[in-house]
């Protein structure tokens, strides 16, 4: 947060001084707050360009074998413009690189879940998906255990939703 901050001020000295440079070419016929006006367009535009443009960065630096299950998108009406295109700010990703399947329990899948927002660390949870009761286990806690056989004890089930996005990229044959 601290380097966008950084970035935003460069970016609104930077239109300053081009604003100054046209003031001088037209001889000072241009108004003298056209060179802070310029700053503050400045600054706004790139805090615009950073907002909208943070989920597609963080959707091409993810490896391949990482896929987006969801997004939440933000409105909000200090962001007035968020109404008319709003914000992703949060989304969770299924990292089938880590997909693992037990000969015993050919109906799951162990993957990690991504759970990244902007400005905040991502997280990793390891799951469990039910390809055939669609439901997910989160696996979290000492007392979740998998036994020899595949199954997996300890766990809270949650139902899910037949077309859960989520589940249907971790279920996915391949």
């Amino acid at each position: 947060m601290l380097f966008e901050l950084i970035a935003a001020v460069v970016a609104g000295l930077a239109i300053a001084g081009v604003a100054m440079a046209v003031r001088w070419l037209s001889r000072g016929s241009l108004p003298k707050w056209i060179i802070p006006a310029a700053a503050g367009l400045g600054m706004l535009s790139y805090a615009l360009w950073s907002e909208y443009s943070w989920f597609s960065r963080a959707e091409f630096a993810m490896p391949d074998g990482v896929e987006v299950a969801w997004t939440n998108e933000d409105r909000a009406a200090w962001r007035p413009w968020t109404y008319y295109a709003p914000v992703v700010n949060r989304f969770t990703a299924v990292d089938l690189r880590t997909a693992q399947r037990h000969p015993g329990q050919p109906g799951q899948v162990m993957v990690d879940l991504l759970l990244a927002a902007r400005w905040q660390p991502s997280a990793r949870v390891k799951v469990v998906f039910d390809c055939n009761n669609a439901r997910r286990a989160d696996l979290l806690g000492n007392d979740i255990s998998v036994a020899e056989d595949g199954a997996i004890t300890g766990a809270q089930w949650a139902d899910l939703h037949p077309a859960d996005p989520a589940l249907e990229i971790a279920c996915r044959p391949g």
